[in-house]
């Protein structure tokens, strides 16, 4: 950096319309908040123009109807905290009488808001449901597996007893239980 590069410029930079930091980034300057230090050392000569954003004007009513107005704004700040914290209890109630044009629309979005919630909960709970018939299927066709899988191996552990005896060439009723042809097989190895 050169010796003057420092940009002093009163804070804070969001009060300008426009981007400081891009602007003393593009004239190789370091910004400095003028408010924040009386030195100038190293100020730079040649700094970019800025303008400030316009304010928001501020409307101030003056006369006779500005209590009036100040009582309407109470009423309807009333009516707005009113809606806000029946909304918090989860319990949406709209307050008796006529409603300004503020109280009226929070309370439509308020009330739009729990009817979104409602759909959801409701949607929830028929995916809750739907998730429990299916968990029911799933666990009855586990058992179903298990039972095959121990009838599978039932089965087979009496083709293999059949086998052993049509190899000694010894005859068994056909529905014989898996018992008595074990004991058939069992006796094939005594004397």
């Amino acid at each position: 950096m050169s010796k003057n590069s420092i940009w002093y410029l009163a804070g804070p930079f969001h009060q300008y319309k426009e981007d400081v930091k891009a602007l003393a980034k593009e004239h190789g300057l370091r910004i400095v908040d003028a408010n924040a230090t009386n030195d100038r050392d190293g100020e730079a000569k040649d700094v970019p123009d800025v303008t400030i954003k316009e304010a928001p004007k501020v409307l101030i009513v003056d006369g006779a109807s500005s209590g009036a107005d100040a009582e309407v704004f109470r009423a309807e700040l009333a009516l707005i905290s009113a809606i806000t914290e029946s909304f918090t209890r989860k319990d949406l109630s709209r307050p008796d009488g006529e409603l300004g044009p503020v109280a009226e629309s929070l309370f439509q979005t308020f009330d739009a808001v729990n009817h979104g919630v409602q759909s959801l909960r409701n949607e929830r709970d028929g995916e809750a449901e739907k998730v429990i018939r299916l968990q029911k299927q799933v666990d009855d066709l586990q058992l179903q597996i298990e039972k095959t899988s121990q009838a599978d191996a039932e089965a087979k552990e009496i083709a293999d007893l059949k086998a052993k005896l049509d190899a000694a060439n010894v005859t068994y009723r056909v529905n014989a239980s898996k018992e008595s042809l074990q004991k058939q097989v069992d006796e094939l190895g005594k004397p």
